[in-house]
């Protein structure tokens, strides 16, 4: 006997059988966390290091944690810096910068003497960001030797805007003596009337001057670049007021 089926036969509730309750993944995202990885800080978004950089920096901070004396020298141990020689440039300067965020200035000026032997001339903007981090640490006497190191680098080029952040590094720490040795670097460099140069770095440096008490070097830059005229005039107006 054959039997027969109608859809007038088959439950409603067949047809439409009851949503599956969805799983946590698809209710919405897992937190995932990971735990510290050497002391190395949060990270930060946006920023990539490769495994060399990384490993590179965990090297250099467990030779620190071993012998605190020999880290405190800008000389590295041989096989360190065999194996930071043997880095590409772009991890190389990726392991220096990750120094600077954790404020390790230490560590980040033995990176920054391989990338002076290995890779001259350094761009401006990285001894502007070694030297914003020696003024959040205090190291005066190690941006003293920066800005020495710098003046043997040469000619600087125009039209850097790391100029200003350098400038403003120098100053903010004090150090009177570093802010003529840029300026005399300036110079050389031929910073002057008519050069190329950034207004902003101008104005930075004559007002720096002038609170380190080098009102005469500051004159002469207000005068060189135009702002003789504007500053005398602020002084007239401040009279009447």
């Amino acid at each position: 006997m054959t039997a027969t089926f109608s859809l007038h036969s088959i439950s409603p509730t067949s047809l439409n059988p009851p949503p599956r309750k969805p799983t946590p993944a698809a209710a919405g995202h897992l937190p995932i966390r990971c735990g510290p990885r050497d002391n190395r800080g949060p990270l930060v978004k946006g920023r990539s290091l490769s495994t060399e950089a990384i490993q590179a920096v965990q090297s250099l901070k467990r030779a620190h944690r071993a012998d605190p004396a020999a880290a405190a020298t800008t000389a590295l141990p041989s096989h360190l810096r065999g194996s930071l020689t043997r880095l590409l440039k772009s991890d190389l300067l990726a392991a220096l910068r990750e120094l600077l965020r954790q404020d390790r200035c230490t560590l980040a000026l033995q990176v920054l003497a391989v990338v002076r032997s290995e890779y001259r001339p350094v761009e401006l903007s990285l001894y502007a960001d070694v030297a914003s981090a020696l003024a959040r640490q205090g190291m005066g006497e190690e941006m003293d030797a920066l800005v020495e190191e710098l003046e043997r680098e040469g000619p600087i080029e125009w039209g850097n805007k790391a100029m200003p952040r350098l400038l403003k590094a120098v100053i903010g720490a004090g150090r009177r003596e570093s802010t003529v040795r840029i300026y005399g670097l300036m110079r050389r460099s031929g910073w002057g009337p008519g050069a190329k140069v950034e207004d902003h770095a101008v104005k930075v440096m004559s007002r720096g001057l002038r609170r380190m008490g080098e009102v005469g070097l500051a004159d002469e830059i207000d005068e060189e670049f135009g702002y003789g005229h504007d500053r005398a005039n602020q002084g007239r107006e401040v009279l009447r007021v």
